[in-house]
């Protein structure tokens, strides 16, 4: 089983938690390797994470530094908020060992709460990403992608059929997207993987790929929003009671004093396993998540009305990353 994440620096702890909760639920897993691509992870951080992962679960850590992103791209992008390390993900075929065949990427903010087994050896029908769909993503940018009438995918979470990927020519496909849209797409990489492949991803159950969306939203509000014709309501009920793979979307992340996501404990007990225990805890939160859940209390009612703030709200606070990162 291959694994593979992009980090920085900053995000070795949670990356760190993420790993270890796959090799805490994968035990009988005999071989599990994780490709980590990385922008200037301190030697210090990459021999703990080596030495952690080897001694006390005998998986390998194989290091990816890609110095200058800029360099695989022949255009200017602006990431809108992103970390640029995302965008790796477009380099599959150029970046990871000629003869992986699959792999599954992660993104660091992601816990594995079970065995990944039936994820990774799943039938994928000949096509190149299993990704789960996000519901929530408004008809106006589905439109600009012309994806009218077609899902919306996260790439959070991705299972690549590497061979695909390099018989299909995939990246340069992918890239070519971002590169005709000036790169300037509001989801950088993943608007152009859902602009560029709309034939060409299979549909993953939610339980792979959960949002705090799904105790945001009812299934019924969730599918007059989007194509639910590809998802179940028991396979909604399914990720939403127990799912496998926890993706921390948006601010409401564990590692953020005040925050009360449902599945916070989750992550803050695989990070007490590893050598980042209780580090990388963000202060300055308590005011903001007081306010946010009075705000989710008072609007339960009215999901319509929470869904078209939230969406309002959304533009602010990429902005506002992006000064961050740009600092």
């Amino acid at each position: 089983m291959n694994i593979l994440y992009t980090l920085n620096d900053k995000f070795v702890p949670q990356v760190s938690a993420g790993m270890c909760s796959i090799c805490e639920n994968n035990k009988d897993i005999k071989k599990i390797d994780f490709y980590l691509m990385s922008l200037n992870i301190s030697k210090k951080n990459k021999k703990k994470l080596r030495e952690f992962f080897t001694k006390k679960y005998s998986r390998d850590v194989y290091f990816i530094e890609l110095d200058d992103l800029s360099s695989y791209f022949d255009f200017d992008f602006d990431t809108n908020g992103w970390n640029p390390i995302v965008l790796a993900r477009l380099l599959l075929d150029k970046l990871l060992p000629k003869k992986m065949d699959r792999v599954l990427y992660l993104d660091g903010d992601t816990i594995v709460r079970e065995n990944l087994s039936d994820l990774y050896s799943m039938d994928m029908q000949d096509k190149t990403i299993a990704a789960s769909i996000e519901p929530t993503i408004d008809k106006k940018r589905k439109h600009s992608l012309e994806l009218d009438g077609l899902p919306y995918f996260n790439a959070g979470v991705l299972l690549v059929d590497l061979k695909n990927w390099r018989k299909k020519n995939v990246g340069n496909k992918i890239i070519s997207y971002y590169k005709e849209n000036d790169g300037k797409l509001f989801a950088n990489d993943q608007d152009a993987i859902n602009g560029s492949m709309k034939n060409d991803i299979i549909v993953l159950n939610p339980k792979y790929n959960y949002y705090n969306i799904f105790y945001q939203y009812s299934y019924k509000f969730l599918a007059k929003l989007c194509d639910f014709q590809y998802i179940s309501k028991s396979e909604f009920e399914e990720a939403k009671n127990n799912p496998i793979i926890v993706h921390y979307l948006g601010e409401e992340r564990p590692w953020r004093v005040g925050n009360r996501h449902k599945y916070k404990c989750d992550y803050i007990y695989y990070l007490s396993l590893t050598p980042w225990a209780n580090q990388n805890i963000e202060q300055g939160w308590k005011l903001y998540f007081i306010c946010w859940n009075t705000f989710n209390f008072l609007i339960k009612p009215f999901p319509m009305i929470r869904y078209k703030i939230i969406n309002g709200l959304i533009p602010l606070f990429m902005k506002i990353r992006s000064k961050k990162i740009k600092k």
